[in-house]
C-alpha cells in the first residue's frame, strides 16, 4: 500500500516537473491578471526626410493611451485601447531644412509611462527655378472668362469653406515677419484634404494668404517666387476639383490696419505693388479663380463705428486693389474681384461702403463676415453656450443675436448690395465648439451650435449670399475645425450636416 502511495506521489512530481519545463520553454509566464503590464517593441523611430509609415507593437492588459501634440507632422493610427495592438506611425515629408523630433507618451494607469521618440532627417534645400519675367500689362483676354455677371457667377459657387490658419500663418518678432503654413499648428496642406472638403459638399474654397513674411526685398515688397509657386499649388488642389477659389491679402502682419490720412499713401502704394505681382502671376487662370483685396481692415484696436476718415481711407484701399488688378490686363481685365466693407461689418458697410469704380461692369462682389452674437460665436470663457430665441432668458444665452437679428442683418445685405447687382460673399462665419462643458450643458450647446450653423447658412443663401464657413483646423475646445487636417476625415459630422443640409 505504501509502495503504491509512493508511486503515485512520484508520478505527480514528474508531471509537475514536465509541465514546468514546458512553460519554461515557452518563456516566462504572464503576470497575474491583477498586475498591469505595459510595453512596446520600439521606443525610437527614425524616418528619412520623405516621411513614411512604421508599425509599433504595444502590449498591455489594461487601457493605455498614446499622447502627442495634435495638428503636427506625425500621427498615430490608434491613440487608446485595451490590450495588445499594432499602431501605425505616419510621418509627413519634411519640407524644412532642419532635423525634427517629437516624443509620444505611452501610459496606462498603475504602469510606468514609456517615451517613444520619433526623429526625422532634414529636408533638402530646394532650388527653385528662376522666376520668369512677366510683362506688367498684356492685351485683355476673355478666353476662359465666361460672359457672366458676378451675380450669375455667384449662383454657381454653392457653399464655401475656409482653409484658415494655414497659408496666412505668420509670426512677428520685433517687427520681423517670418513663418509658414505650419506656424499656427496645422500640417502642410495636402490635396487629400481639399479632395475631402469637396467630397463633403463644398464647392468654393477661400484661401487666406499672407505674403509679406515671404518677401525677398522688404523695400520693394518683392514676394518670393517659391512662395507664389506654393500658393499656386494649393490653389490648383481646389481648381482640380472644379471648385471656385478666392485668394486674398489676409492681415499680413497688420500693415493695413491704420486707415488714416497720414498712412493712406503708404498703404495704397504697398497694396498696388503687391497686387500687381500677385495678379500677374495668376493672370492666366480662368474665372474659377477670384481675387479678394483685403481682410477685415480697421483701425488697430478699435472695433466701433468708423470715423469718416477711417471709412474713406478703407474705401480707397478697395479702389487701389481694383485698379492694380485691371492694370495687368489679360484675363484679369475680366476677372471677378471681391472688395470688403469696413472691418467686414454688415452695418458699417450699409452706412459707409462706397463701390469702387471699375473699367468693366458687373465683375465686383462685396465681402462681409458674421460672428454675431460675439459672446456665443467667439468669446472663449465658455459662459455663453446657448443660442436662439427658444433659449432667451437662460443665463447661458447672450441676450441678443437670435433669428430676428440675423434676418434683419442679412435682409440689409440683400437690399443694399444684392438687389443692386452686387453679390455678397459671407467670407467668414461660424461659432466655436465648447468641448469642456459638462455633459448636460455640452449636449445643449451642440444642439444650439448646429441650429445656429443651419440658420445662418440658410439665411445667407436665401438673401443671395455665398456662405463660406470659417475652419481654422483646430478641433478641440474653442475650435472651428470640421476636418482632421492630417487625414481629411470629418471630425464633426453633425456640424458639417448642419451646414450642408441648409443649402
Amino acid at each position: 500500500m505504501i509502495d503504491v502511495f509512493r508511486y503515485l506521489l512520484l508520478t505527480v512530481k514528474v508531471l509537475l516537473l514536465l509541465q514546468f519545463s514546458a512553460c519554461a520553454e515557452k518563456g516566462d509566464p504572464k503576470p497575474d491578471e491583477g498586475e498591469v503590464h505595459l510595453s512596446v517593441d520600439k521606443s525610437s523611430l527614425a524616418f528619412g526626410s520623405d516621411g513614411g509609415v512604421e508599425e509599433i507593437n504595444i502590449s498591455s492588459n489594461a487601457i493605455w493611451k498614446l499622447e502627442y501634440p495634435s495638428g503636427t507632422w506625425v500621427r498615430a493610427s490608434l491613440q487608446s485601447t485595451k490590450g495588445d495592438a499594432t499602431v501605425k506611425i505616419t510621418v509627413d515629408k519634411n519640407e524644412t531644412t532642419e532635423q525634427r523630433q517629437l516624443d509620444f507618451k505611452l501610459s496606462a494607469q498603475e504602469a510606468e509611462s514609456i517615451t517613444i521618440s520619433v526623429t526625422q532627417q532634414a529636408g533638402e534645400e530646394t532650388t527653385t527655378s528662376e522666376e520668369p519675367e512677366l510683362a506688367d500689362f498684356v492685351d485683355p483676354d476673355n478666353s476662359g472668362m465666361r460672359n457672366m455677371t458676378s451675380l450669375e457667377l455667384s449662383q454657381e459657387m454653392g457653399l464655401g469653406w475656409n482653409l484658415g490658419n494655414s497659408m496666412e500663418a505668420i509670426s512677428a518678432n520685433n517687427g520681423e515677419l517670418s513663418g509658414g503654413e505650419t506656424s499656427w499648428g496645422n500640417p502642410v496642406v495636402t490635396k487629400a484634404l481639399i479632395d475631402a472638403v469637396k467630397a463633403a459638399g463644398f464647392n468654393t474654397i477661400r484661401i487666406p494668404v499672407s505674403w509679406s513674411h515671404k518677401m525677398e526685398d522688404a523695400e520693394t515688397y518683392h514676394i518670393s517666387y517659391e512662395w507664389k509657386l506654393r500658393v499656386e499649388e494649393v490653389v490648383n488642389y481646389a481648381l482640380d476639383n472644379e471648385m471656385y477659389v478666392l485668394i486674398n491679402i489676409h492681415w499680413d502682419g497688420g500693415w493695413m490696419d491704420s486707415p488714416t490720412y497720414d498712412d493712406q499713401d503708404y498703404i495704397n502704394d504697398r497694396i498696388a505693388i503687391m497686387w500687381k505681382q500677385i495678379a500677374k502671376f495668376f493672370r492666366n487662370y480662368d474665372d474659377h479663380l477670384l481675387f479678394a483685396g483685403t481682410n477685415e481692415v480697421h483701425m488697430s484696436g478699435e472695433y466701433g463705428e468708423p470715423s469718416t476718415e477711417y471709412a474713406e481711407v478703407q474705401n480707397s484701399f478697395n479702389q487701389t486693389f481694383v485698379n492694380a488688378v485691371r492694370a495687368t490686363g489679360g484675363r484679369n481685365s475680366y476677372r471677378h474681384l471681391v472688395v470688403q466693407t469696413y472691418n467686414t461689418n454688415i452695418g458699417y458697410g450699409v452706412r459707409h461702403f462706397s463701390f469702387p469704380a471699375d473699367e468693366i461692369g458687373d465683375r465686383l462682389m462685396v465681402e462681409v463676415h458674421f460672428y454675431d452674437p460675439y459672446q456665443f460665436a467667439l468669446e472663449e470663457n465658455g459662459s455663453t453656450y446657448l443660442w436662439g430665441a427658444e433659449n432667451a432668458g437662460n443665463a447661458a444665452h447672450s441676450g441678443w443675436g437670435d433669428q430676428d437679428w440675423i434676418d434683419e442683418a442679412f435682409g440689409d445685405v440683400k437690399t443694399y448690395f444684392v438687389d443692386m447687382g452686387y453679390p455678397v460673399i459671407l467670407g467668414e462665419y461660424g461659432a466655436i465648439l465648447r468641448t469642456e462643458l459638462p455633459n448636460s450643458a455640452y449636449e445643449l450647446h451642440i444642439e444650439s451650435r448646429n441650429a445656429y450653423l443651419t440658420y445662418v447658412t440658410r439665411a445667407a443663401v436665401s438673401n443671395g449670399m455665398i456662405p463660406v464657413y470659417w475652419d481654422n483646423g483646430y478641433t478641440g475646445n474653442n475650435g472651428f475645425g470640421l476636418f482632421n487636417r492630417n487625414s481629411g476625415e470629418v471630425v464633426y459630422e453633425d456640424a458639417l450636416q448642419a451646414i450642408i443640409s441648409a443649402n
